[in-house]
């Protein structure tokens, strides 16, 4: 695989994985789904798992590793985090339901 094609695609993984611990921070410090969409979010996870699937088969047909495919994990690790706050979050916004 050419190393400029793996080089931007990585690029792009990167730059997509950066808001994530920003999304992150804020279902943390927020403790409420408002304002999130878990389809949204597993809409990505899906996307990323497509990616995964690209580089498996790629590696499969021609021998070639992509090392791109650290970075689909990487990116797939802190959605699953962000979507493990909003089951979190979840819970506070049924509490907080039950009070009012």
């Amino acid at each position: 695989m050419n190393l400029f094609v793996q080089f931007t695609e990585i690029a792009m993984l990167v730059l997509f994985g950066l808001s994530w611990p920003f999304n992150i921070a804020k279902s943390y410090k927020s403790r409420t789904t408002k304002g999130k969409s878990l389809i949204f979010e597993i809409c990505v996870i899906i996307g990323y798992l497509f990616g995964v699937c690209g580089k498996f088969v790629t590696f499969v047909t021609t021998g070639v590793f992509a090392y791109s495919i650290w970075f689909y994990f990487a990116d797939i690790a802190m959605v699953l985090i962000d979507i493990a706050l909003y089951i979190r979050n979840l819970k506070f916004d049924r509490e907080s339901e039950v009070k009012l």
